[in-house]
């Protein structure tokens, strides 16, 4: 059941978005819009609009005399940024962070050198900030998140590559998932001078110094990773960590 007053399209959507990720429909299966009515309480309307949202990410189809089944995942648009939060909400996977840590492997290196070689005073100003909001978060987990996710925003932006920019949806996954599992721990190591390196190596305009601080992040963030998981449980301390960014 969702509830009046907050967007029953809005709330159709997430809710239904997030059982098909989660699993609750496999793919290949038939579903019956009627039954969602009566679950989530809204009128045939209301669903048949979150179906429509649905289906324009890949989700779902519906067809004369088969109805409404779920497409195979192949089909999904994985980086619909609603795709990507809802994968990465509840429960991720070891194989959907390690998905994520791979896209972020190889983007956030080049988008460091091409930042050192195009920020412009702007560009600095945002990383500045965004830093400094990181350092005043202190344990507010919420508030350091926000502060990451603008820094690392920032960092894209200041390499003037519209396609580049548009990665953000999927480091903004990655960022979100590592720094609710880390910070909500409360057990992370300071990161703040390996992100004051990276700012220092985008303003000296060195490449190599820039792609050198990302790399120091992504060993930082492992080490917190398998931190956090040695302590909530001791008997999958010792696998393979997803490689991560913060």
């Amino acid at each position: 059941m969702i509830h009046p007053g907050r967007g029953l399209h809005g709330q159709a959507v997430e809710e239904l978005g997030r059982r098909i990720i989660r699993g609750d429909y496999p793919p290949g299966s038939v579903v019956d819009p009627a039954n969602f009515e009566v679950e989530l309480g809204v009128s045939k309307t209301v669903v048949r609009e979150a179906m429509r949202v649905l289906a324009s990410k890949g989700l779902l189809e519906s067809r004369q005399k088969r109805g409404t089944t779920i497409r195979p995942r192949a089909d999904w648009n994985l980086l619909d940024s609603d795709l990507l939060r809802w994968q990465g909400s509840s429960a991720p996977t070891d194989g959907f962070l390690e998905d994520l840590a791979e896209v972020r492997a190889i983007v956030e290196p080049a988008g460091a050198r091409l930042a050192a070689a195009r920020r412009t005073t702007a560009d600095l100003d945002a990383m500045r900030q965004a830093l400094a909001a990181m350092a005043s978060a202190g344990t507010d987990a919420a508030a350091m998140v926000e502060a990451d996710l603008a820094f690392h925003r920032a960092l894209l932006d200041a390499a003037h590559n519209e396609l580049l920019s548009r990665m953000e949806v999927v480091i903004e996954a990655g960022l979100r998932v590592r720094d609710r599992i880390v910070h909500g721990a409360q057990h992370f190591s300071d990161s703040i001078p390996v992100h004051q390196e990276l700012v220092d190596a985008v303003e000296a305009g060195d490449p190599d110094a820039a792609a050198a601080a990302v790399d120091s992040l992504l060993a930082q963030a492992t080490d917190d990773l398998a931190a956090v998981r040695a302590r909530t449980d001791p008997d999958v301390a010792t696998d393979p960590l997803p490689k991560e960014l913060p």
